[in-house]
């Protein structure tokens, strides 16, 4: 399970996977990847067929990093702007749905800029051999969709569905229906691992996540544990929390959030949850 989490996520995760194959406990040959936003870039670039190390380098090495826009995300700005478009007591469609409401109306770059830039990021345009399925929300119904091989989505578009930050980022025009970022009902998204034997959840947000959206994770990791799956939490220590900092969206914190998910990896993985 690889969550959401920026541009500054996509650099901690790749950073972290590195360092954990450097370390001897490689944890990408999972049966099953599922990728929300942030973690929905990782996925994909894993089924490229590049090694962990250059994919590293792809982060690290401003000749080889992907053409990004600046953006800027405000926690408390976002909860604020979203209010409006929120049901006081509301259900969590119905949430989801004022959500949707909120990216539609917002004032972003076009719909084509933001998938050149998705497109910049993928090594491949190739869905990945490994079972991949990457989350994203109808901002008019509110409803969940998991777009893998199958589905017959280009990744690219796939990849930018589940990434569309509202208000930041256009919702992606699929099949005539609009979506935007899985994160919306999930940082993470864990829940979908119901009935796996072993889960890793590698969330760039945490347990503490400022989205406050779905039920928060460790209610959801715990349900995993108690349906008797091993269940392995990797989140930011507290030297990769400093190099995200406080807008995971800004391109420039792309070098110092992989080389502190290195540093973390190569520590090894922690004790189950």
């Amino acid at each position: 399970m690889l969550g959401g989490g920026g541009v500054a996520g996509i650099a901690w995760i790749t950073g972290l996977l590195a360092g954990l194959a450097e370390a001897g406990q490689d944890v990408t040959g999972a049966d099953l990847v599922i990728g929300t936003s942030a973690g929905a870039t990782v996925a994909a670039q894993l089924g490229s067929g590049l090694p962990l190390a250059e994919l590293l380098a792809r982060q690290v090495d401003p000749a080889r990093q992907s053409r990004e826009l600046m953006a800027a995300l405000d926690w408390v700005k976002f909860a604020a702007d979203m209010q409006p478009y929120l049901v006081p007591n509301g259900t969590p469609a119905e949430q989801l749905r004022g959500y949707g409401q909120f990216a539609l109306a917002a004032d972003t770059v076009p719909e084509s800029a933001r998938l050149a830039v998705i497109e910049s990021r993928l090594p491949s345009r190739e869905w990945p051999a490994t079972p991949t399925r990457l989350a994203a929300v109808d901002c008019e119904s509110g409803e969940l969709v998991l777009f893998d091989a199958a589905s017959g989505v280009g990744l690219v578009e796939a990849v930018a569905a589940s990434a569309a930050v509202p208000g930041v980022w256009p919702p992606v025009t699929i099949g005539g229906r609009r979506y935007m970022d899985g994160g919306v009902r999930s940082a993470d998204n864990a829940d979908l691992a119901a009935g796996a034997g072993r889960v890793t959840v590698i969330s760039p947000l945490g347990l503490n996540s400022p989205l406050g959206t779905g039920t928060p994770l460790r209610e959801v990791l715990a349900g995993l544990k108690d349906g008797g799956a091993a269940v392995t939490l990797l989140s930011p220590d507290d030297a990769a929390t400093e190099a995200i900092g406080a807008n995971p969206l800004d391109p420039a914190t792309r070098v110092p959030a992989a080389t502190a998910g290195r540093a973390q990896g190569r520590a090894g993985l922690p004790a189950e949850f």
